[in-house]
C-alpha cells in the first residue's frame, strides 16, 4: 500500500507541510524534511520550483524565485532526494507545474520519484481530463499517487468525477484566490466544508490555502481529515530559519 494510503488511515487529522525545495538555503532540502518528520507532521509536499506560479500566492512565489536563483533544478532536487528513504518514513508528495515535468519527461519523472520513494504528485494545473486520457497508466506503473485540487466553483459532477478516479485524497482549496495564509475562515468556506462532507466522497479531504495557526488547523479538520500549511510555514522558515520548524508544527497542533 502506498504511505499517503496508510497514512489516511491513521485515526487522527492529519498536517501537511508545504516548503519550496532549495529555500531558503540550496541544500537545506533534506534538513528541512527530516526536522518536519522528527516534529510529528504528517506529511510533506516537496515544492519543485517554477517560473511562473500562477496559483501561488506572493509568499510562495518568492521562496520560488529564491531558490531559483539558489540554482536549484529537477535534476538536482532528485539528486537531494536519492537517500531520502535511509532515514525518512512519512509520506513525500511532491508539488509542482507540468511544464518542468514535461521537459524531463513524464515517464522519466515518474520512474525517478519511484527510485528515491516519492508517494505522489500534485500538479495544479494539470487538467483531470488529460491526467486521465494521457498520464494515468504512467502513474500507476509507477505507483504514485495523483492529488487533484478543487475549489467552491467545482461542480458537483466534476468533484465526482476526481473522487473517480482518484486513489489517496483530494485536496481542497479553501478559496479560488491564490495561496497565502488568513487569519480565519468565514461562512461562505466553512458552508463549502460541509458541503463537500455531505457529498460522502470515497476519497478523504484535506484542506489547503488559508491554514496558519491552531485555530485555523481546527477549523479546515472539522469535517476534513487534514490540513496542509503552505505560506505560514515559508513565512517561518525566512524570519526563524530552520531551526524552528520543531516550534512551528507544536504551536499547530496543539489543543
Amino acid at each position: 500500500m502506498n504511505k499517503i494510503q496508510e497514512k489516511l488511515q491513521e485515526d487522527k487529522k492529519l498536517l501537511s507541510i508545504y516548503f519550496t525545495a532549495g529555500y531558503p538555503k540550496l541544500d537545506d532540502t533534506v534538513t528541512i524534511i527530516k526536522n518536519l518528520e522528527e516534529a510529528g507532521v504528517d506529511m510533506i509536499e516537496i515544492g519543485l520550483p517554477f517560473s511562473d506560479p500562477l496559483a501561488d500566492g506572493p509568499t510562495i512565489q518568492a521562496s520560488s524565485t529564491q531558490a531559483l536563483k539558489n540554482g536549484m533544478t529537477t535534476e538536482l532536487l532528485f539528486d537531494q532526494l536519492k537517500k531520502i528513504r535511509d532515514s525518512v518514513t512519512i509520506p513525500l508528495i511532491i508539488m509542482g507545474y507540468f511544464n518542468p515535468m514535461l521537459q524531463y519527461g513524464v515517464e522519466e519523472f515518474c520512474q525517478k520519484c519511484q527510485e528515491i520513494g516519492i508517494d505522489g504528485l500534485i500538479i495544479p494545473d494539470l487538467p483531470v481530463d488529460v491526467y486521465h486520457d494521457e498520464y494515468q497508466a504512467i502513474f500507476q506503473k509507477y505507483g504514485l499517487i495523483n492529488v487533484f485540487l478543487i475549489t467552491p466553483q467545482t461542480s458537483d459532477e466534476r468533484i465526482r468525477f476526481i473522487d473517480s478516479i482518484s486513489n489517496g485524497f483530494i485536496y481542497m482549496v479553501s478559496s479560488a484566490s491564490t495561496t497565502g495564509a488568513k487569519t480565519g475562515f468565514g461562512d461562505e468556506q466553512t458552508n463549502y466544508f460541509k458541503r463537500i462532507a455531505n457529498m460522502n466522497l470515497k476519497n478523504p479531504q484535506i484542506v489547503g490555502f488559508g491554514i496558519s495557526n491552531n485555530e485555523t488547523f481546527l477549523q479546515a479538520t472539522e469535517s476534513t481529515k487534514g490540513a496542509i500549511i503552505g505560506s505560514a510555514f515559508i513565512k517561518n522558515l525566512s524570519k526563524s530559519g530552520v531551526d524552528s520548524i520543531d516550534a512551528f508544527a507544536k504551536s499547530i497542533y496543539k489543543v
